[in-house]
């Protein structure tokens, strides 16, 4: 079944269309959840609640671009909620994250995508969030400054400050990589 064949089923109310759609993105998605989220738990959450919205609001999917990048944006925005829920989104800064790491660093490393995503992890919610919508979802910083309920400048300021931050975990783990 393809895209648009699987979108009409699903906008029918197919039960096995809604059956594919999660075999087939919930792997994927899983992992966009965990960028957000600390523990697994909460990402399965996460992740069931948006496949929910995805069922219930396919009808509003208009056939214009990705669907799997709709259904991500779907995720992103679960995760963002859920993320508001759990942790502080002003976006708090100790002392020892202020001075940034340099900048000549040079890609140069074997990390597997498990422990970068637990590097992820380990950064504050705020700086967490706009790493993950500016590098990895590509929104722009007016879209992140919009979903966060942010200002453009304090979404370029935390993604400074988050790439530092990664950079100096590297550093003490003798990676040294360029983000």
């Amino acid at each position: 079944m393809n895209e648009s064949e699987l979108v009409l089923a699903l906008q029918k109310g197919d039960a096995k269309a809604q059956r594919i759609l999660y075999d087939r993105y919930a792997g994927p998605m899983m992992g966009v959840c965990m960028r957000y989220l600390k523990n697994e738990m909460d990402a399965e959450e996460v992740l069931i609640n948006g496949f929910m919205k995805v069922y219930q609001h396919v009808d509003k999917f208009e056939q214009k671009g990705s669907f799997e990048g709709w259904v991500r944006r779907i995720m992103v925005n679960e995760a963002l909620q859920q993320l508001r829920k759990q942790e502080p989104m002003h976006l708090a800064i100790d002392k020892e994250h202020i001075h940034l790491a340099s900048e000549d660093a040079t890609a140069d490393s074997d990390m597997s995508a498990e422990e970068m995503l637990e590097l992820l992890q380990d950064l504050p919610a705020g700086y967490r969030a706009v790493f993950n919508l500016y590098a990895i979802e590509g929104y722009s910083h007016k879209e992140i400054a919009d979903m966060l309920h942010i200002s453009e400048g304090t979404s370029k300021s935390q993604l400074s400050k988050a790439r530092a931050m990664l950079q100096r975990m590297l550093a003490q783990q003798g990676v040294v990589i360029a983000l």
